[in-house]
């Protein structure tokens, strides 16, 4: 996440107060049922889900930045983790949750690093179309898996498509009890919601408990959650052997760019609100130690979810002290509360989920690049890919995609040839502006990609065409603005080209070469790209260049 610039805040605006005391008390009435939600994702215990929450509000309130971020586990990062475990490990019970710890415990490792590399600068290594097609499908796909919890129906496939069919074929089956249950607790929570400092979640959970208790969900057939145990007297590494871990490193490195992914997007949006101003590798490090934490004590990967980052900006929330405040709430509420827990009924949890998920199910997300006309490709693989090939394999899927678009438009030979606008020292594209007219005997090429491997040797036979192809030519131009630098493939093909241009006794002069490309070419040493050959630093410079008699010697 790259740091902000704005201006900061007045020190009143971020000294801990009666402010935070409220936003914290507010925000683990929501944070609470979300974290033991969110286990349900991950196919882990409740227990697995507070555990991140304390982690992960605790380190991020201590080292962060940001004094809006809440740091805890959020669904996507859940949904990944089932999906990878479930990849390398199936039904096995045991392992899967000690592979899974891994996967948290590696994400840790990669986010520290990361820190102490200080490659906080690196925005995003996933394009916003993928995230907000990913976001879709994946919101689509929690709120399917969530149905057999409600409906209390298992089909016996888990993938999207065939999950939708098995419920359906199993309508017969359904507990319209716990359907009834679920779509009530939809209600009030969208209802509740208009009132930000109602910890609507919490509410939801009550009265769910109290239908437990009284007897009244055991009679309609709805499962409660059951026993939660929370131990933090052992912490532990998962038992893997060697080839285990090695396995988990490709899935913990995907782990690490979704929850990068989405508490940059969260920490930066709030930061440019409000003018403050966060560290960006501070904050890697803070994850880091967040899901280091949540590893050692077999809880979920955690990170600056929007949903919970946004509850708590409008909670009133000042300063950091917010998220700590929410720690204590929640310890307190677990201490004197677990018992209780334990009979919140499955569909409510179902409900909860859903309802954190539904702002991302808007397909109107993704109508700015079908209106910009940019990335619509992207982002309707990211959703298609979710759906059909799950979750942890549909992200890789659309990010692939999206790499390999990025090289198809940097392949591109697209060449501009250029022209004088008017008296002025301006050239543009001739294509463009008819108007534009081509100095005598000069022809000036603009290649409008950067030159590199993919590209470099195609770009210059389309110059090379069009040369043999212009009668009366003296010398040729071209601009380098687009290539700050340029990789060996494109310097030989550079090198190659001053020699053709120099066999068809032309003079060749680059124009817009920059600082580091012009120590690059002294380098290289190439009779045909001496210093004479990129002196001009505008394309008028490079027309304007006087034509020596010999050109220096190498």
């Amino acid at each position: 996440m790259a740091t902000e610039t704005s201006p900061t805040p007045t020190a009143n605006a971020r000294r801990p107060g009666f402010a935070d005391i409220v936003a914290g008390v507010s925000i683990a009435g929501l944070l609470l049922p979300e974290a033991v939600a969110y286990s349900g994702i991950a196919g882990l215990p409740p227990q697995a889900g507070v555990i991140a929450l304390f982690a992960g509000l605790l380190v991020y309130g201590l080292f962060g930045s940001s004094r809006f971020a809440i740091v805890s586990a959020t669904s996507s990062s859940a949904a990944v983790l089932f999906a990878a475990t479930m990849s390398v490990t199936g039904a096995d019970t045991a392992t899967r949750l000690a592979m899974g710890m891994g996967i948290v415990l590696l994400a840790g490792v990669f986010f520290v690093i990361a820190g102490i590399a200080r490659l906080g600068a690196v925005s995003s290594l996933i394009a916003k179309p993928v995230l907000r097609g990913f976001a879709l499908g994946l919101a689509l796909t929690i709120v399917v898996k969530q149905l057999p919890k409600v409906l209390a129906v298992h089909p016996a496939h888990s993938d999207f498509f065939r999950l939708v069919a098995g419920l359906a074929a199993e309508w017969r089956h359904w507990n319209i009890a716990g359907g009834g249950v679920a779509l009530i607790a939809l209600v009030l929570l969208g209802v509740l919601a208009r009132w930000r400092a109602v910890p609507a979640a919490l509410l939801v959970i009550v009265a769910g408990i109290v239908l437990d208790v009284n007897g009244l969900c055991q009679a309609w057939g709805v499962a409660a959650v059951g026993p939660i145990s929370l131990d933090f007297s052992h912490p532990t590494v998962p038992p893997l052997d060697r080839a285990q871990w090695q396995t988990l490193g490709g899935l913990a490195f995907a782990m690490a760019l979704i929850l990068y992914a989405e508490s940059y997007g969260s920490i930066r949006t709030f930061a440019m609100r409000h003018g403050d101003n966060v560290s960006a590798n501070r904050d890697l490090l803070a994850l880091g130690g967040a899901n280091l934490l949540s590893a050692l004590f077999q809880g979920m990967p955690v990170g600056a979810g929007y949903s919970a980052t946004s509850a708590n900006e409008s909670a009133g929330a000042k300063s950091r002290a917010a998220g700590i405040v929410a720690g204590l709430v929640v310890l307190l509420a677990v201490l004197t509360l677990l018992p209780w827990i334990a009979h919140t009924p499955e569909p409510l949890l179902a409900a909860i989920v859903i309802h954190a998920v539904s702002h991302t199910l808007n397909p109107a997300a993704l109508r700015p690049y079908f209106e910009w006309r940019r990335d619509r490709l992207v982002a309707l693989v990211a959703v298609a890919a979710v759906l059909v090939l799950g979750v942890l394999d549909g992200l890789l899927a659309a990010i692939g995609v999206s790499l390999l678009l990025l090289l198809r438009g940097f392949s591109r030979t697209t060449v501009s040839w250029l022209g004088r606008l008017g008296q002025s020292h301006d050239f543009v594209d001739i294509a463009r502006h008819p108007e534009a007219v081509v100095p005598p005997g000069v022809l000036i090429a603009r290649p409008e990609v950067p030159l590199f491997f993919g590209n470099a040797d195609a770009v210059f036979a389309s110059i090379r065409a069009r040369i043999d192809a212009t009668p009366g030519l003296q010398r040729m131009v071209l601009s380098l603005e687009e290539s700050p630098d340029l990789d060996a493939t494109s310097i030989e093909a550079l090198c190659d080209f001053a020699a053709y241009v120099r066999v068809r006794g032309l003079r060749l002069s680059l124009a817009r070469v920059k600082d580091d490309l012009r120590d690059l070419l002294a380098k290289v040493n190439s009779p045909d790209l001496h210093a004479e050959v990129y002196a001009p630093w505008s394309v008028d410079d490079a027309v304007v260049q006087p034509v020596s008699a010999t050109p220096p010697a190498a």
